[in-house]
């Protein structure tokens, strides 16, 4: 035993080489791998900059002749070079984007996590399989079908069953509509990604409420809920980029008159649908009117760049670590 151990160490004196745990020859198909999925995310570095860089250029003519706090502090919006006298106070369209998108969230929230904690929590694995498919296929319905059924449908139901005692009923086009609409329309997202999160929950804290004699809706809103916190937060921050960003909807439900102020009956002009109606070509390029269009998309950019920090910041404060 002790020859054994000898030689054992005579060898490794020698320079004998020891087992390697990396692979014996490059692996070419990995090294592939990597550069093309930094690639792509190089790609999307390359194309934010990009779209920094063509709303710069317009957007700093058009604040050479408007100042940025009559821009993003003024309550008049009458940028055409037909209104007389012509404002450029963004105010109105700012709160006409985040008077659909409030309406949509009271739409989504609700619903989207309802039917995440259905599908996570009561649905049978092949009710499942059968509804979130359905449901996540709803995301992929073009947004002019959105926008033509909140105009055709929507609208009407809402002028025929709205109460007396509310005040006058819903003009043709109103933000109530649009915000309903783009509420169906991020309903997926939400209930898809959440339900995601509360899927990951781990089971024994399941096991260990239903232990403990808690019903399921008590298990659901008390432990599964609040550990899967940062995946909802998340999927309720994206449905809000997602609904401040939409255009189509808005455009053919809310109308086109600025309008300062939260309102629910009367017809008031986004961000996005602003951009949409003006840039169609009959602008001469170098104008005020066309560096307008770039002054509220990098607005628009701003808005949207914000609230994803406000969501990575969320997603970090109530993140759950379980091993």
């Amino acid at each position: 035993m002790e020859a054994r151990d000898a030689t054992a160490a005579s060898g490794l004196a020698a320079g004998t080489t020891r087992p390697r745990l990396g692979a014996a020859s490059p692996r070419y198909g990995e090294q592939a791998i990597k550069g093309i999925l930094a690639l792509c995310a190089l790609l999307s570095v390359v194309t934010t900059i990009g779209i920094v860089v063509s709303l710069l250029g317009p957007s700093l003519e058009f604040f050479k002749e408007i100042p940025v706090t009559d821009f993003v502090f003024g309550t008049e919006w009458a940028p055409s070079e037909a209104a007389d006298p012509d404002s450029f106070g963004v105010l109105p369209i700012v709160m006409g984007t985040l008077t659909v998108t409030l309406w949509g969230l009271l739409v989504a929230i609700p619903v989207g996590l309802g039917a995440a904690i259905y599908l996570s929590e009561y649905a049978r694995p092949r009710v499942r399989k059968v509804l979130k498919p359905t449901l996540e296929v709803l995301a992929g319905v073009p947004t002019v079908a959105f926008g033509f059924f909140a105009f055709s449908f929507i609208t009407p139901l809402l002028i025929d069953v709205w109460p007396g005692f509310l005040g006058d009923p819903p003009n043709i086009f109103n933000a109530g509509a649009a915000g309903i609409a783009i509420g169906l329309l991020i309903v997926p997202i939400v209930a898809s990604i959440s339900e995601d999160a509360m899927s990951a929950v781990p089971a024994g804290l399941r096991e260990g409420a239903y232990a403990l004699g808690a019903s399921r809706m008590r298990v659901a809103l008390r432990v599964v809920f609040p550990a899967a916190l940062s995946g909802i937060v998340a999927s309720i921050v994206l449905g809000i980029s997602r609904a401040v960003g939409e255009t189509l909807v808005v455009l053919m439900a809310a109308g086109s008159l600025p309008f300062l102020g939260i309102t629910f009956t009367e017809q008031i002009q986004a961000m996005t649908a602003f951009i949409g109606v003006t840039a169609t070509g009959d602008i001469s390029t170098g104008t005020i009117e066309y560096d307008t269009i770039f002054a509220v998309g990098l607005l628009l950019f701003v808005m949207t760049l914000v609230l994803n920090l406000v969501s990575i910041r969320l997603v970090r404060r109530f993140r759950e670590v379980y091993e």
